[in-house]
């Protein structure tokens, strides 16, 4: 009974402390813990691997995960680095809740992990059950997507220049990526 409850308490922590769910107040984050599922993975194993489907987002409960973008052989200089790790309580994989991509990165654990696991179909009866939280959600969701647009367009524009940029940001919008994969 002792373990259940520091196992709950655990998890209601990393929950609480994170910085994604910031939005929900204590009772919108509770029931969002309902539907997350707890797993474990050994030092070494791969969370998922950079063109999966994506599935769900992930809360590191304990642990220390490595996303890494490119192949684990590919040589990278020093001023851009291939990875990022990533410790409690951070989350990953979210935009693969709203969006239908496939991974852009591996998550490989550097450590024995202990993740909480929140996947499309739970969205669905997050969604069902209490239509303002999901709605809440999915504005993070958003807020985080055009911060990752807005860095990704600035970058590009130091690299290539700002007209290239805008018009690969103009261009994606009315272009039909209904059946690709992204």
């Amino acid at each position: 009974m002792f373990d259940k409850l520091k196992k709950l308490k655990d998890q209601s922590n990393i929950v609480f402390k994170s910085k994604f769910l910031a939005n929900l107040n204590p009772a919108e984050r509770y029931e969002f813990l309902q539907l997350c599922h707890r797993r474990s993975y050994k030092e070494g194993e791969y969370v998922f691997y950079k063109n999966d489907p994506g599935t769900g987002m992930y809360f590191i409960e304990d642990g220390i995960i490595e996303l890494t973008v490119g192949e684990p052989d590919d040589n990278v200089s020093e001023e851009k680095p291939n990875s990022l790790e990533l410790h409690s309580p951070d989350s990953f994989g979210a935009l693969s809740i709203g969006y239908n991509l496939r991974r852009k990165t591996s998550a490989r654990c550097v450590s024995n992990c202990e993740l909480l696991g929140f996947f499309k179909p739970d969205f669905e009866v997050l969604r069902g059950r209490h239509p303002k939280i999901a709605v809440k959600f999915l504005q993070t969701l958003t807020n985080k997507a055009l911060k990752q647009l807005e860095v990704t367009t600035k970058k590009l524009s130091e690299v290539a220049d700002e007209q290239t940029a805008l018009n690969l940001q103009i261009q994606s919008y009315y272009e039909d990526n209904s059946e690709e994969s992204v």
